[in-house]
């Protein structure tokens, strides 16, 4: 891919260089050659990409007063971001298309002829594969499933009848989505449980991005969806019914219980539990560990822009420090204060 094709694809300035020069791969700054992309977007990444033997190399607009002679030079405000898109646009695909011979895949399902199906992967009746979709070795692809163009279906994915994929989703080895949500409703006179009728839809909206080993449940009656460019961490749980918003963030090991919403641009680090029926507010952001009680909603109002919320209850950063302190005080004078005897 030429220099060029990248600008015209992603925009920014060619401060110095060959248009015409061919890019085969990104990579960092000490690993890279004459055909790769390097980024920098600090100082010390500046020397070591300027320095480096990459052909083309992006950073800020005037990161430096003077470029070496014969480097390829982009001018970004987003250097790195600029680099990352630049990485989809060159990785290569690695398979030629088809469908392997151990594969199984329904006659009446519809799979474009530009898509790859692995080795011992299943594709169920009435399924439908986009365009330049991947299915990897040993995945399961249930009756009824739609996957829309440019998906990436890694090894031992297991999606269950009736869930619908947009376009670029990719989903990472051993994830399962649409299985049964955890429902069910106790008989009062001898304890037995029952489940609660587990038959609605799961819906992954574009650019989302699955873990591995993560779980998405469909809705018990109506549908679990996950919206537009979220990305979810490996070993995630979503419950049933849940509504996550476009672009949230859900880092390994958090647990959102059922009909609860996530709105969008907000931010789950690693480890959150998430009781069911909470509403998180747009752009919320809650710190590894933190917790939400069930039926709970909780917002940025009132707080300042990037508040961290953290603990359990989840409240804001700055509140639980401050409490940490005062409960260490109390301590402290407790300890010191001597004991009256007798």
């Amino acid at each position: 891919m030429t220099l060029q094709d990248l600008l015209d694809e992603l925009g920014g300035n060619l401060a110095q260089g060959d248009p015409e020069w061919i890019l085969d791969a990104v990579n960092s700054c000490e690993s890279a050659r004459a055909f790769d992309l390097a980024f920098a977007d600090s100082e010390a990444s500046l020397a070591a990409a300027l320095k480096g033997n990459a052909g083309a190399v992006v950073l800020k607009p005037g990161a430096a007063e003077q470029y070496p002679h014969g480097k390829c030079i982009i001018e970004s405000e987003t250097p790195k971001l600029w680099f990352a898109k630049a990485a989809k646009l060159l990785r290569k695909r690695t398979l030629a298309v088809g469908i392997a011979h151990s594969a199984v895949v329904s006659p009446d399902a519809k799979v474009d002829p530009a898509v790859v199906v692995g080795s011992c992967a299943v594709v169920g009746s009435h399924a439908r594969i986009g365009a330049q979709s991947q299915i990897d070795a040993g995945a399961v692809i249930g009756e009824d499933v739609t996957i829309g163009a440019q998906c990436h279906i890694y090894p031992r994915v297991v999606i269950y009848p009736g869930t619908k994929l947009g376009d670029r989703v990719v989903v990472h080895a051993g994830a399962v989505l649409g299985s049964d949500g955890f429902g069910y409703v106790r008989d009062p006179v001898n304890g037995a449980y029952t489940q609660f009728p587990q038959q609605g839809t799961l819906v992954i909206e574009d650019d989302v991005e699955i873990g591995a080993n993560s779980t998405v449940d469909r809705g018990a009656l109506e549908e679990t969806r996950i919206r537009k460019g979220t990305k979810i961490d490996n070993l995630v749980h979503v419950g049933h019914n849940c509504d996550i918003g476009e672009n949230v963030i859900l880092v390994a090991l958090t647990g959102v219980s059922g009909s609860s919403t996530v709105g969008k641009g907000a931010v789950l680090a690693g480890q959150v539990g998430i009781g069911d029926h909470v509403t998180v507010g747009p752009g919320v952001i809650l710190g590894g560990q933190s917790g939400v009680f069930s039926g709970k909603t909780i917002t940025n109002e009132g707080q300042r822009p990037g508040t961290v919320m953290f603990g359990t209850p989840a409240r804001p950063l700055r509140q639980v420090l401050r409490e940490q302190a005062t409960l260490a005080r109390l301590t402290r004078e407790a300890h010191e204060t001597p004991e009256t005897g007798q």
